[in-house]
């Protein structure tokens, strides 16, 4: 099941990468045919990173009372729902509102996947799972390079990362019974080992996290890494 399920988690991930490179890709085409200054690209890019914060933190909530299969599923299909919106927009304003569930999709799938990587696999495959993300950012200016110079322009740019993004989620959503498998085989592994160590599993909070030594730290170098990744984008 694992060697299964691995592959679907590594196409997500691709998945997760390819809208990441698109509006900076075709905004300089956007920009002219809506009409906005250059400079409004900043604002799609805070919406959708004030949405991906939210369903960031919303995330394991989210996860416990699904799973993280259904959670990766569905918010796949949000950011697809939500390209194909970019497609058909015909202002800026309607740009801004589908970036909402683009961010709200690609915070939940992003931290569902990661934590879940984290948890049932080893950890090598946490450093392949953002190699195949990487693989998604390099690839998709060149699919909105080669609909840019067609008719089509960025609308067709656009909608062809959506329908991927559909497809992918209906791979996903076929793949929900894996998820179930291996993350059974993990529980049932991690309660064996407290059985025989004798300990005790502890629920964390996000404020009983940052008491753990170390955290805030690694929150503030990480906070550092995305300003200097930002600003180089």
């Amino acid at each position: 099941m694992i060697s299964l399920l691995l592959p679907v988690i590594y196409a997500a991930f691709i998945s997760l990468g390819l809208p990441d490179s698109l509006l900076g890709s075709a905004w300089p085409v956007i920009r002219m045919e809506l009409g906005v200054p250059l400079s409004y690209a900043g604002i799609v890019s805070m919406i959708i990173s004030g949405g991906t914060i939210l369903s960031s933190l919303l995330s394991d909530r989210m996860t416990r009372k699904t799973s993280a299969g259904f959670v990766t599923a569905v918010s796949v299909f949000m950011t697809a729902a939500a390209l194909f919106g970019f497609s058909t927009a015909p202002s800026f304003f309607v740009i801004c509102l589908w970036a909402v569930p683009y961010g709200l999709g690609a915070g939940a799938v992003d931290a569902a996947l990661n934590n879940y990587v984290a948890l049932h696999f080893k950890a090598r495959h946490m450093s392949w799972l953002h190699c195949f993300w990487g693989i998604g950012v390099s690839v998709s200016p060149y699919i909105m390079g080669f609909f840019l110079t067609r008719p089509s322009g960025w609308h067709g740019g656009y909608r062809a990362v959506s329908y991927i993004q559909l497809t992918l989620s209906a791979v996903l959503f076929a793949a929900l019974p894996l998820w179930k498998s291996v993350s059974e085989k993990t529980v049932s592994d991690q309660e064996q080992a407290v059985i025989s160590n004798g300990k005790k599993t502890v629920k964390h909070t996000i404020f009983s996290v940052l008491g753990i030594k170390g955290v805030p730290l690694v929150l503030v170098s990480f906070f550092g890494y995305c300003a200097l990744e930002s600003t180089a984008g």
